[in-house]
């Protein structure tokens, strides 16, 4: 009990630690310099309170409570040796695996998020999982975690499940966490970083960033996905009319 405390205490303090670098360093990237010198798109209207920043802020370290019980238990059980993290030198099927293995990740992830977040918006389930999240009509970097409770404990424990069943790499799964910080502290900025030819290009039209998930917060019934539009696609939930970037290649 004594150890897990500790390692619970650890990783609590890493993702604490971690969102507040990430999302100060995008806040003073976007939003703590002249409008001119963002090499972006201003999405938001207005720069964002400091009342706002400092609620989304608060709600994001407080369900750090949350997510770092199901790391704890992950890690603990790496330990003894009891998940499908593995270590080492990384020999040549390695390398090309990890790739692969974040990306199954990434898609599993974004299929789970896409099918909870809907059903978070049910009249009946939306009070109570995800009406904190929108409290953000127009969020900032501060806001990647400003979940209640409820929506903490439901997306919280699929990424340490997955590696209970699929093998990674320990350092692809490092890099894969940091990845999943950057990307929504990066998609509730307020800014789109990313140049118009890339997002309508073959890659960028496929992902969801900045520009696709604004319009969730201002528009809301739209725009579900994590990482992919794949599943806006497919449900026919994907809608950029509205876009401050203008028209979305589909």
């Amino acid at each position: 009990m004594a150890s897990f405390a500790l390692t619970y205490i650890g990783l609590l303090g890493i993702i604490l630690f971690r969102y507040v670098l990430v999302a100060g360093l995008f806040w003073k990237a976007v939003w703590g310099r002249p409008a001119h010198k963002v090499g972006g798109t201003q999405l938001a209207k207005a720069a964002p309170t400091g009342q706002t920043m400092w609620r989304e802020a608060r709600t994001s370290m407080a369900v750090s409570l949350i997510y770092a019980l199901p790391a704890a238990i992950l890690i603990e059980s790496w330990k003894r040796g009891g998940t499908a993290i593995y270590e080492g030198v990384p020999g040549l099927v390695d390398w090309l695996w990890m790739p692969v293995s974040v990306l199954i990740y990434l898609v599993l992830h974004d299929a789970y998020f896409y099918w909870t977040h809907r059903m978070m918006h049910h009249p009946r389930l939306y009070k109570a999982t995800h009406h904190t999240h929108h409290l953000s009509k127009q969020p900032t970097p501060w806001a990647a975690f400003a979940f209640s409770p409820w929506e903490a404990a439901i997306s919280a424990p699929f990424i340490p499940l997955l590696a209970f069943i699929i093998p990674i790499h320990i350092g692809a799964f490092l890099f894969l966490l940091t990845l999943m910080t950057f990307n929504s502290v990066a998609n509730h900025s307020g800014w789109e970083i990313l140049p118009r030819r890339f997002l309508d290009g073959p890659v960028g039209r496929h992902l969801i960033t900045a520009r696709h998930h604004n319009l969730h917060h201002t528009r809301f019934k739209r725009n579900y996905g994590l990482y992919f539009r794949w599943w806006d696609h497919w449900m026919g939930t994907d809608d950029m009319s509205g876009d401050p970037m203008g028209r979305s290649a589909s």
